[in-house]
């Protein structure tokens, strides 16, 4: 028996290469990053980018992945949806991104305010800006 894939959606050879590069990711990945670690791997050349454009919004579909655009470039990546809330630190000089350790807000969980009475606020995301130590002391 072969690896598990989440339920919702059959699970074609593409699909389980975006999935699987995905789940071996340290950060998020563009598509044009998920689509030249593909090519590295297969022969073949049955990949697009179109293709990796459309899995990519059948897994945001699903809940699969969720989508973020980096403030600071404006970079569209995606990362599988494993429950817990990675936040990152990203350089403005050259655009690293750190994960950060834990979550500011880990305290705030069962506190989260309502936005209004019309509203009921489920999840967050948080980039914080700043200079990784390379950049910082190139600076000085």
């Amino acid at each position: 028996m072969g690896k598990e894939y989440p339920k919702g959606m059959k699970w074609t050879k593409q699909r389980k290469d975006v999935y699987d590069i995905l789940e071996g990711a340290s950060e998020p990945l563009s598509a044009v990053q998920i689509y030249n670690q593909i090519a590295k791997k297969e022969e073949d050349g049955n990949y697009a980018i179109s293709t990796i454009y459309r899995i990519l919004a059948a897994f945001e579909e699903q809940h699969f992945v969720s989508k973020t655009t980096w403030m600071g470039d404006g970079t569209v990546v995606y990362e599988l949806n494993r429950g817990d809330h990675t936040h990152y630190a990203v350089c403005i000089a050259c655009h690293k991104r750190v994960a950060l350790e834990s979550c500011p807000f880990a305290h705030m969980h069962m506190h989260m305010p309502k936005a209004s009475d019309d509203f009921e606020i489920t999840s967050h995301k948080l980039e914080l800006y700043g200079y990784c130590k390379q950049c910082k002391n190139s600076k000085v």
